[in-house]
């Protein structure tokens, strides 16, 4: 697994400052995507080592560590997501992925957010209220509580 860029963000996870990682190879390939450039195997290594790097570096400044992709190895973002969780437990997890249904390789206990689904222009980003994604808070490790209306325009 690859990651082509990171930032720190503040609109991907309601409440967090969200180091967001861009990780490339996405299989989903949805029309209207405004990161196309992600979907070619391109990048740096993305494993606990360079995650540790992310860390040092930018852990104290952050409340929340996203995982923006990831859909060609989900398990790979389990493991990273899961390192988080075991290295510096205050920090939350997201992860974003493109898929309809959330992949058996992530146990929901290693995250604090999850979105999912496909982006459809027709239906809009997770910013408006047609949007088909659903943006969910992970509760107690297991229950998903849908928090998307958190992010629609005012």
């Amino acid at each position: 697994m690859k990651y082509v860029n990171i930032g720190v963000v503040f609109q991907e996870v309601p409440d967090e400052t969200t180091l967001s990682i861009n990780i490339s190879n996405c299989p989903c390939h949805c029309i209207g995507c405004h990161s196309e450039y992600l979907w070619d195997d391109v990048g740096t290594p993305l494993n606990v080592m360079s995650l540790q790097v992310m860390l040092d570096e930018y852990g104290a400044d952050v409340t929340c560590i996203a995982f923006m992709g990831g859909d060609a190895e989900p398990k790979e973002v389990d493991v990273l997501a899961a390192y988080v969780k075991a290295k510096m437990p205050k920090l939350k997890t997201a992860w974003y992925s493109g898929r309809r249904d959330i992949s058996d390789q992530i146990h929901l206990k290693n995250f604090d957010f999850v979105k999912i689904g496909p982006y459809v222009e027709n239906f809009g980003g997770l910013d408006h209220k047609t949007t088909n994604q659903r943006l969910y808070r992970v509760e107690n490790g297991k229950k998903l509580v849908d928090i998307t209306s958190r992010l629609w325009k005012k």
